[in-house]
């Protein structure tokens, strides 16, 4: 199935670009889609917990996705 994920902040900084497609099995979760995204990252460093959203809607980690989702990264925000 394919995702559409965008990514915020030091996710979209460490990847060099907004958002992405990725192809994933049927039956993946939230935290598949983070560990495929990690792996793209590769050694950058990146908030380990981020919140995540599914279709403007923020989701669990263990909560599945569908085809044609959109999967929006967020890390921790600080401020002042």
């Amino acid at each position: 199935m394919t995702v559409r994920v965008l990514l915020f902040a030091s996710y979209a900084d460490a990847l060099g670009k907004p958002e992405l497609t990725l192809e994933l099995p049927a039956g993946s979760r939230v935290g598949d889609v983070l560990l495929r995204v990690r792996d793209l990252v590769s050694g950058k460093r990146v908030p380990d917990k981020p919140l995540v959203a599914v279709n403007q809607r923020y989701a669990r980690h263990d909560q599945p996705i569908a085809s044609s989702d959109e999967v929006a990264i967020i890390p921790p925000v600080a401020g002042g």
